[in-house]
């Protein structure tokens, strides 16, 4: 691993506001964690063994989506304006467990608090936690566990009202 693609990844966890990001490849391992006041990453490396190869990957580049993704100018019904719809900031996999075999973050029906945790989303081996942004009640899971997703796809629907 060069010091580019370190100054990348830290970019990356600044960009995306990650509190916790960690990366075990070929033997190394990188772990940044960002402490709760407003101090720069940390950062802690731990190279076991000499014979690393260096395999290049680059950052996944944002899809152009023109604008934002906006529905069909169909009137909605009086029930979809009081659906809040949560929608994927990155390009990855969706996860609605936080591991194999686990129970899932939410189901339809449960109802959540703003900044709870929804599901994880994958991408480049950083688990990004997707949370809430509204209070209220599950009505739609758009994706299966293990998909992948494209930024601004819808992830779950909820019924604020």
């Amino acid at each position: 691993m060069e010091f580019d693609d370190i100054e990348k990844i830290l970019a990356l966890v600044r960009e995306h506001e990650l509190a916790e990001f960690e990366l075990e490849r070929d033997g190394l391992k990188l772990r940044v964690r960002k402490s709760q006041a407003a101090a720069p990453p940390q950062m802690q490396m731990v190279m076991p063994s000499p014979a690393i190869s260096h395999h290049h990957q680059s950052p996944p580049s944002a899809p152009a989506l023109p604008g934002p993704a906006s529905a069909p100018a169909a009137t909605p019904t009086d029930e979809e304006l009081e659906l809040a719809v949560v929608k994927s900031p990155i390009v990855g996999t969706f996860y609605r467990t936080p591991e194999p075999g686990a129970p899932a973050f939410v189901e339809v029906g449960q109802r959540v608090k703003k900044d709870q945790v929804l599901c994880i989303i994958e991408a480049m081996k950083l688990m990004n936690e997707i949370t809430s942004e509204y209070e209220g009640e599950i009505v739609s899971v758009y994706v299966e566990n293990g998909k992948p997703v494209q930024y601004g796809e819808r992830l779950f629907a909820i019924k604020t009202a």
